[in-house]
């Protein structure tokens, strides 16, 4: 098994373990672990073919949407049978489409950096195993730092991640698509680049207490960040996920996500 099979299947057994613990939020821990179920095959299948010249900012190759197109299907009926109902709805209605239109729907998700409605959140949880295979073959873009873009795919950070670092923590930035992890600073928003610390209030919730709120009232963005040195055992993407209702919370007192993950939240 590969590391990011590994990665993968502890993603699964993390969702599933708060699942079982939180049954308001059992419903959408569950479909992840079946969409990571799914990205866990896609992933195996992808990795065996041959890499080629693969980017993030031109359409996919013929070879590598012959591959995707029959796998799409799969998907979305993975969707339709596991997801809520909106997203099983919208499912259940892409599946009647063709070839045609997937491959259109997938290339302009493959290019554009940030998704803006439900189908095209379904799309990148669909592309994320070739953003992965695809990060890993590439080589870090220069110059990206202040305004925090993923240095392989240029889209923004999901979340955050703070990891135990000799006396502190250290805080990384997780990428919302190819999943890289990148070192910045903890004093500064990742959306607006403000360094002013009065204007970066931090938030925490007592039933989350090492998921951080972090909140700029400058461009009034925030991003969850997951405290591994308060939870050695929190896996940052599900954690992220598990803590939906720090979103209302924030959404409810004037920010915006800076980017939503791929369940769309």
């Amino acid at each position: 098994m590969t590391s990011v099979t590994n990665a993968w299947q502890r993603r699964i057994e993390r969702a599933e373990e708060l699942a079982d613990r939180n049954t308001s939020l059992a419903e959408i821990l569950r479909f992840y672990a079946e969409i990571v179920r799914f990205q866990v095959d896609l992933h195996d299948r992808l990795a065996r073919l041959s890499p080629g010249r693969r980017t993030f900012d031109q359409v996919l190759s013929s070879d590598v949407m012959l591959e995707l197109l029959p796998r799409f299907t799969g998907f979305l009926s993975v969707v339709e049978f596991h997801g809520p109902g909106r997203l099983a709805r919208l499912a259940g209605n892409l599946r009647q489409g063709g070839a045609q239109s997937w491959s259109e729907l997938l290339n302009f998700c493959w290019i554009t950096p940030s998704a803006s409605d439900a189908l095209e959140f379904l799309a990148r949880a669909f592309l994320q195993p070739l953003a992965e295979l695809t990060r890993l073959q590439a080589s870090p873009r220069p110059g990206i730092s202040i305004h925090a873009l993923c240095p392989f795919c240029s889209r923004k950070p999901g979340l955050g991640v703070l990891r135990p670092m000799g006396d502190g923590a250290a805080r990384s930035l997780v990428c919302s698509f190819c999943l890289a992890e990148w070192e910045f600073r903890r004093i500064v928003c990742p959306g607006c680049g403000e360094e002013d610390s009065r204007k970066l209030p931090v938030y925490t919730a007592t039933e989350f207490d090492y998921i951080r709120v972090e909140c700029c009232d400058t461009c009034k963005t925030y991003i969850k960040t997951v405290d591994l040195a308060k939870n050695g055992l929190a896996e940052p993407v599900v954690d992220e996920i598990a803590a939906a209702p720090l979103d209302l919370w924030a959404q409810e007192h004037g920010y915006a996500k800076l980017e939503r993950n791929l369940m769309g939240m």
